[in-house]
Order: structure tokens, then C-alpha cells, then sequence
């Protein structure tokens, strides 16, 4: 087993062992999967496609074809990251959700 000390800022270190274990550098993300009184790390997929989140996109991209106007005074950056990260994203919204949802 491998120990960290948490700060009085609720800050830690991730171990030499556990950085090497898990292929993490410095700007790397790490995800957190609580399970009862336990959480399990592991380095964040960034690439990978979270359902959630691409239903989300999906839904502004069709919100802002269908309603142009509400785009303005957003700045053209903005506009252009949001175009370009949901333009490969299929979401199919009629099909039922797997597992637990909780709003």
C-alpha cells in the first residue's frame, strides 16, 4: 500500500509509484471513481467520448442550427470550439439510458 498526506488545503502528492503505475506527468488529469468508503484513480481518458457531455454538446450544436440568434454576442472563439467539438459526435437521443441515473 502506498500513503499520501493530505494538507490543510485538502492537497496531496500522488506517490513517485503510484504517478509511475499510473504513466502520469505533470499537466495530466486523473479520474476519480468513488465506490462505497473507497476511490479508485486512474489516469483521465481526455480523448475518450463521455455520453453524457456528448449529448449535451449535441444538443446545443442543434439548438444553435435551429436558432441562430442566440449566438450572438458570444465571442467567434467560443462558437468555433463549441462547432468543432461536436462535429463528429452521434448521440442517439430515443434510446433508454444504461444503468443508475440520478437528477
Amino acid at each position: 500500500m502506498i500513503l499520501s498526506v493530505i494538507t490543510a488545503k485538502s492537497q496531496t502528492t500522488l506517490p513517485t509509484g503510484v504517478r509511475k503505475a499510473l504513466g502520469v506527468r505533470p499537466g495530466d488529469r486523473l479520474a476519480y471513481v468513488i465506490e462505497g468508503d473507497r476511490a479508485v484513480i486512474k489516469k483521465a481518458d481526455v480523448d475518450g467520448d463521455d455520453p453524457v457531455i456528448g449529448a449535451f454538446l449535441d444538443f446545443i450544436a442543434r439548438d444553435a442550427s435551429s436558432h441562430p440568434e442566440r449566438l450572438i454576442g458570444l465571442p467567434p472563439d467560443l462558437i468555433e470550439r463549441a462547432r468543432a467539438l461536436t462535429k463528429d459526435i452521434a448521440v442517439k437521443l430515443d434510446e433508454p439510458v444504461e444503468g443508475d441515473v440520478e437528477i
